[in-house]
């Protein structure tokens, strides 16, 4: 890009991004529309995320010929994931949908919902818990439900376009 100008459009993530529950992937890791379609989305429930993000463990190697300690890429992880909702003092659907235990796929739309654009990530999981979260302060009751990524995600799949 040396020498290019670049206009960027930015974006805040909240109103954009999607986040779906899905119990199954038919077509090898990368959600299909009608995967989506038949999943649960979850966007207008969320109040937090954390994680869902691949990282790197690098492992160092020195040597004898210098004193600066270089590194090689090293095994890839998830970081400890979760989403925080709002609690519903009706209805328990999202409870019941991700209660301990529960695989399935978290599948996040980075950029919305946007055919073709190569912002679908895809995370394999496992509920690892559920618990609400209490304080005595002015705000809406919340859960919160922690996940295992139990599989290497798909990051960077294309969305399908509608009708696929």
């Amino acid at each position: 890009m040396a020498g290019q100008t670049t206009s960027q459009q930015r974006f805040m993530r909240r109103g954009v991004t999607k986040f779906f529950f899905l119990d199954k992937i038919t077509s090898g890791g990368v959600p299909s529309r009608e995967d989506l379609a038949a999943g649960t989305d979850l966007s207008a429930f969320i109040s937090d995320v954390e994680g869902f993000a691949l990282e790197n463990t690098p492992i160092e190697t020195p040597d004898m010929a210098s004193d600066f300690t270089s590194n090689i890429p090293g095994e890839d992880k998830a970081d400890n994931s979760s989403l925080t909702f709002y609690e519903d003092k009706v209805s328990d659907t999202i409870e019941e949908l991700l209660s301990k235990g529960t695989e399935g796929y978290v599948v996040i739309l980075r950029k919305g919902d946007v055919a073709t654009s190569k912002s679908m990530d895809s995370f394999p999981v496992r509920v690892g818990s559920r618990s609400a979260t209490y304080t005595a302060g002015a705000e809406p009751a919340k859960f919160k439900v922690s996940f295992n990524i139990t599989d290497r995600p798909q990051l960077d799949a294309a969305v399908p376009a509608k009708g696929e």
